[in-house]
């Protein structure tokens, strides 16, 4: 069977640049959080974290704290009959149960970490970066915006969890190089 490689970190960690080398090697792609922009837009309200935050709660509330795992099987399932896929931004401690049960050895955890400051400084400085961003993958959060979505991730969904029982940890407070370099590493030991 194909491989499901979902990637887990805060906001800032560099977890859509763990995916897009992911999707280098042929992956298909599927964004966990996809699901709520989606929903910002059917709802015709601006993408920004004051909006998106209710409609993930009333997600859970309504498929509970695995929802964006069990939101997205659909997708994964249809992925990975032709290939790998990588799934960028597992959440919550339920999410990743979920999707052990399911898939288990064909799943593989990355998870990416980066200091609060060095991910809100990214963060910060994403506005300049990324102007044009219409799917939304590189946006820029204030400092204060990012704390309260970590608090909030961390206190709501258990995204502890997650990052660690990864099968694979990276460290990533320098440089993209450095981070591919290690992904590459990463890469040769799922697939050797």
């Amino acid at each position: 069977m194909n491989k499901l490689i979902c990637i887990v970190g805060m906001c800032g960690s560099g977890k859509s640049e763990v995916s897009d080398f992911f999707v280098s090697k042929g992956f298909s792609y599927v964004r966990f959080g996809q699901i709520t922009l989606d929903e910002v837009a059917r709802r015709g309200l601006e993408p920004k974290e004051e909006n998106e935050r209710p409609i993930r709660e009333e997600f859970r509330k309504i498929h509970g704290q695995g929802a964006f795992a069990i939101l997205n099987i659909p997708k994964f399932d249809e992925l990975l009959e032709f290939g790998n896929v990588i799934g960028d931004g597992l959440y919550s401690w339920d999410e990743y149960k979920i999707l052990k049960e399911k898939y288990g050895d064909n799943l593989i955890i990355i998870a990416v970490y980066a200091s609060p400051e060095t991910r809100y400084k990214r963060l910060d400085d994403r506005v300049s970066r990324y102007e044009s961003d219409p799917q939304m993958k590189y946006r820029s959060f204030s400092p204060l915006e990012a704390k309260s979505r970590d608090y909030a991730e961390i206190e709501n969904i258990a995204k502890a969890g997650p990052i660690a029982m990864a099968d694979y940890t990276l460290v990533n407070e320098t440089n993209v190089k450095e981070l591919r370099d290690g992904l590459e590493k990463i890469y040769n030991k799922i697939f050797k």
